[in-house]
């Protein structure tokens, strides 16, 4: 799949000024890479800085495209088949190093570590790393419950 034109608001439930993910830069079965620029109208802005908050925010959109893409079809790339509703049911570990400026772009990693699936909806765990430049700023372990609506 041909990800450089995806518009990734049509896969997330979230929009501006909640939509914390720029671009998917690649995915796969069992994880993604995300790239987010922090505009100066962020609503997670704090003196400037992308605040403890925005940063969860944004480690738990990445993560949830990893599980979220299996209930799209592969040749869906407009999302029109989205009816999705993810939470965040468990944060196991945050640990952050620094926080970005506006101004600035972070790529955020996901892995999935484990998938649950019952029927219409998939219990999961992913583990994510935030990047400034090429420095470690964010180490999260969370929980998710997914659901079509």
């Amino acid at each position: 799949m041909d990800i450089s034109s995806l518009d990734i608001s049509n896969f997330l439930p979230h929009r501006e000024p909640m939509l914390m993910v720029t671009s998917v830069l690649e995915i796969d079965e069992d994880s993604v890479a995300t790239q987010f620029y922090i505009s100066e109208n962020c609503v997670f802005l704090k003196e400037r800085k992308l605040s403890e908050t925005g940063l969860i925010e944004n480690a738990a959109q990445a993560a949830s495209a990893v599980v979220g893409q299996s209930f799209f079809e592969k040749d869906d790339l407009e999302g029109k088949g989205n009816k999705l509703v993810g939470y965040i049911s468990a944060i196991k570990k945050v640990e952050i190093f620094q926080q970005p400026k506006a101004g600035e772009t972070i790529i955020t990693k996901a892995k999935l570590l484990s998938r649950f699936d019952t029927g219409g909806m998939t219990m999961c765990s992913l583990e994510t790393e935030t990047f400034l430049a090429e420095i470690l700023i964010v180490s999260s372990t969370m929980n998710f419950l997914i659901h079509e609506v």
